[in-house]
């Protein structure tokens, strides 16, 4: 939903941190054999696709995802009030990282990113491709089911990159520092210090968290573009097919992608940056105040910080969405 980190962007690459995750939704097509150009593009050449999409709008993007990443471990699991907030807002919140870590500081964790964004995007355009072409997307409320399914796949296989992503760019001067600092040095040390301490599953760490994100948001997404985009149209605001409908129907679909996939974002984040023993079982950051997964998280979030708790960082998500070259699946981060 990246997220994963992000975290929701029209193809070939937007500006947005969760918007780069999804391309335009996929509107029905002429069912053709499996991997045949005819119609439609191959499977295999949706996947290239995708993961070049989502890679080009992380470049973009990946200074909006430290900022997310700060302001959603701020102050985690603590009553307002009681703790200190280096990262006020997100203008200001660029400034505090430009001050800590200079302008590089903005693209920390940029690699992972790139890397978690190649991943899930290629193959969730690759699954949404199959199910489009064995005709799923026909039935009624497929397109949906099957998007949020392939969202479900890329966030499993793209999760390792987005908790090694989420450590590095949570990473900062002890001054400025929020939630728990693992102090890697590079992303191929986060990546073989993780598994040297907690082996294959300690990289699937916070992939309960990232699934649902990023499902939550790919269906939403696929829900309101179609119906926007035609409700325009229908309206004679746009003609149909231009790129200004597609523009309409993608804002719209951000603004419920952005609504929906933060609170799923939030609880991402703090899982995916959770300390851990040496065992693999969560540490508390507090006394008595462990991440006991996603359905443990929701309720510690809320008890501690009522419903606003589950928005924070939700003002970065809203990104001006791109036309695509056909329809697809939009990208999310």
């Amino acid at each position: 939903m990246a997220a994963g980190t992000g975290a929701l962007a029209p193809f070939p690459g937007s500006p947005s941190a969760s918007l780069h995750e999804f391309p335009y939704p996929p509107q029905s097509r002429a069912r053709v054999a499996r991997g045949s150009p005819a119609g439609g593009v191959p499977p295999a050449i949706d996947l290239v696709l995708g993961a070049t999409a989502g890679c080009l709008a992380c470049v973009l993007t990946n200074p909006l995802e430290v900022v997310k990443t700060r302001l959603q471990l701020q102050g985690e699991l603590q009553p307002p009030g009681t703790y200190p907030r280096p990262y006020r807002g997100v203008l200001r919140a660029v400034g505090a990282v430009c001050r800590a870590d200079g302008l590089r500081g903005l693209q920390k964790g940029l690699a992972a990113g790139l890397l978690y964004q190649g991943l899930m995007n290629g193959v969730r355009f690759y699954c949404y491709s199959h199910a489009e072409d064995a005709g799923w997307t026909g039935y009624p409320g497929g397109t949906v089911a099957a998007g949020a399914v392939a969202g479900a796949v890329g966030a499993f296989v793209g999760s390792p990159a987005y908790l090694v992503k989420t450590h590095l760019q949570a990473q900062t001067l002890a001054a400025v520092a929020v939630g728990h600092q693992h102090n890697h040095e590079s992303i191929s040390g986060a990546f073989k210090s993780i598994y040297k301490q907690h082996g294959v599953a300690g990289l699937w760490r916070g992939v309960t968290g990232a699934v649902p994100r990023v499902a939550v948001g790919s269906a939403a997404q696929l829900a309101t573009f179609t119906s926007a985009k035609d409700w325009v149209c229908e309206r004679q605001w746009f003609r149909e097919g231009s790129w200004a409908a597609v523009l309409a129907g993608g804002m719209v679909s951000g603004v419920a992608v952005a609504v929906t996939m933060t609170p799923f974002d939030v609880v991402s984040t703090r899982l995916y940056n959770q300390p851990v023993d040496a065992d693999g079982t969560p540490a508390p950051l507090s006394p008595g105040q462990a991440l006991q997964g996603f359905f443990g998280l929701h309720p510690a979030n809320l008890q501690q910080r009522g419903a606003a708790g589950l928005v924070q960082g939700h003002r970065r998500r809203l990104p001006p969405p791109r036309p695509p070259h056909r329809p697809q699946p939009l990208l999310l981060g």
